[in-house]
């Protein structure tokens, strides 16, 4: 071997060879950890520095995860949570808005508890506060996910009824831990009835009429799941081990949200009761993944666990395919981010600006594989070295099973097995044209091409604006999909593709 001149060698070959810089990785003493006291998750991907997960080190216990879909983020979650448990025996709470989550965890031996199936939270429970403190955190609740208190007047009216309400059962408002039964939501729309009685402005009367007409929704037989006694009991839901509270069963978006922001209200609080306690590691994991209705908005009590959890030993983990779906608030006060594979530039640039990493940190962002990633990790003592490195594929528990859509000669799109499965089921498949496509994958090696998914999509009864719209979804550009229609329309007619004018796209 030669020796190496330095002076007859361009810049570029030098920084290629690494030799006068560190890699953009932290030391390997903010890497590993004992085994009992960290959570170990993968390699990273240029020095191969076994990684684990120590919150000891860091600013605060969250976690935030994004990627498109398929990309590994529940693999992640779920190979974290599994060693978790088996490191420090931490309860987790799973608020599940997709399903996602409840095959696996019966699978390991946790709990599902499944709102909308027999189970119901009643809307004024209040989980040790004070009633007035509960009327304000309903009417919370409601402006974040209806059009309800977008005056002072109606917000006020319907505070009053809540509190009226509450005063009707023997309740003192400023008192806590009050054994009694709370009262019902039908309880407040009989108080709204009549404050708008007394009311004499006829616009007062319409605001409170609209409130009344909100509210009512959620009161009609099958739609009541916050209207009756409550059969769940969340301290028994974060202390009974792993547990997936399944929302996915709910009728709307909108109700999932109300369920997931209401538990989320009732676990603050108990925190905040609970208080710190000496020599107990992590009490709780609570995980919401794709909850981005009650993610976006600042009054959340997501942010306010997120900025209050370290000091009551809670830990959040905000999983999301759509990282604009999820408040800067968050990304900003998390200790731990994990980005896996981002496709868009809208999606890429939000969490660049979040936390400013470099042009190489970008480029690989974008071609990641399923499981790989970037960590960013804010350390609670300075350091010289980088807080954001990369990772390899996540060695979990369970083998990580990919498949391969090919798309055209140059693109191969890769994704998690069960999640593509997943997005098949959300897009409206049926289990068995899941089981059909799936089927064709496994007698490919877990390989096939677009064309024979947007021919069976085509087949199954769906317009192709729809399934350009499930096209666009997986990442795929419109320049794209213009060219595997004109593909698909080559082999429908069997000549060959020269001779087929290209199809215009929706």
């Amino acid at each position: 071997m030669g020796i190496l001149r330095p002076q007859k060698v361009l810049s570029s070959e030098l920084g290629a060879r690494c030799f006068f810089v560190h890699p953009p990785e932290p030391n390997k003493e903010l890497l590993m950890s004992n085994p009992t006291e960290a959570v170990y998750l993968a390699r990273t991907s240029i020095l191969n520095v076994p990684y684990y997960w120590n919150f000891k080190n860091l600013i605060n216990p969250h976690i935030s995860v994004v990627g498109v879909t398929g990309a590994g983020k529940s693999y992640l979650v779920k190979t974290f949570l599994t060693r978790a448990n088996l490191v420090w025996n931490t309860n987790a709470l799973i608020l599940d808005w997709v399903g996602e989550y409840n095959k696996w965890v019966k699978q390991v031996g946790g709990k599902v508890v499944s709102l909308g199936k027999g189970d119901y939270i009643n809307l004024l429970d209040l989980a040790g506060m004070k009633p007035l403190d509960r009327a304000k955190q309903i009417m919370t609740a409601l402006e974040i996910l209806t059009d309800l208190g977008h005056t002072a007047s109606q917000k006020r009216a319907i505070e009053d009824a809540i509190e009226n309400a509450y005063k009707e059962k023997g309740f003192d408002l400023v008192k806590k831990d009050q054994k009694r039964e709370p009262p019902l939501l039908k309880d407040v729309i009989k108080n709204l009835n009549e404050i708008k009685r007394r009311e004499k402005s006829e616009a007062k009367r319409d605001e409170i009429n609209e409130a009344i007409s909100v509210l009512s929704k959620f009161i009609i037989p099958g739609n009541d799941y916050f209207a009756k006694k409550s059969t769940l009991k969340v301290h028994k839901l974060i202390s009974s081990g792993l547990v997936c509270l399944d929302l996915h069963g709910l009728p709307s978006e909108q109700i999932r949200s109300l369920a997931g922001l209401t538990i989320l209200q009732f676990i603050k609080e108990m925190m905040r009761d609970e208080g710190w306690h000496p020599g107990k590691g992590i009490k709780l994991f609570i995980v919401a993944d794709e909850a981005w209705k009650i993610a976006k908005d600042e009054r959340s009590d997501l942010i306010t666990i997120v900025r209050e959890g370290r000091k009551y030993q809670f830990s959040l983990i905000v999983a999301s395919q759509n990282p604009t779906d999820v408040n800067k608030a968050i990304f900003s006060n998390v200790g731990t981010m994990f980005v896996m594979r981002l496709l868009f530039k809208e999606f890429k640039d939000y969490v660049r600006s979040s936390l400013n990493y470099s042009d190489f940190i970008a480029e690989h962002i974008g071609r990641f594989g399923v499981g790989e990633c970037a960590v960013y990790q804010a350390y609670y003592k300075r350091t010289s070295y980088s807080n954001i490195f990369l990772l390899s594929r996540i060695d979990g528990e369970e083998p990580l099973i990919t498949i391969h859509i090919l798309v055209g000669d140059k693109m191969d799109l890769e994704f998690e097995k069960e999640s593509f499965r997943r997005k098949l089921l959300e897009f409206g498949l049926t289990d068995k044209q899941v089981a059909q496509i799936s089927m064709k994958f496994e007698k490919n090696d877990n390989r096939l091409n677009i064309i024979e998914i947007i021919s069976d999509l085509e087949k199954f009864g769906y317009a192709r604006s729809v399934v350009i719209t499930f096209l666009r979804e997986l990442g795929i550009r419109d320049i794209d999909i213009t060219s595997l229609f004109s593909e698909l329309q080559r082999v429908k007619m069997g000549v060959e593709s020269d001779k087929i004018s290209k199809l215009e796209v929706d």
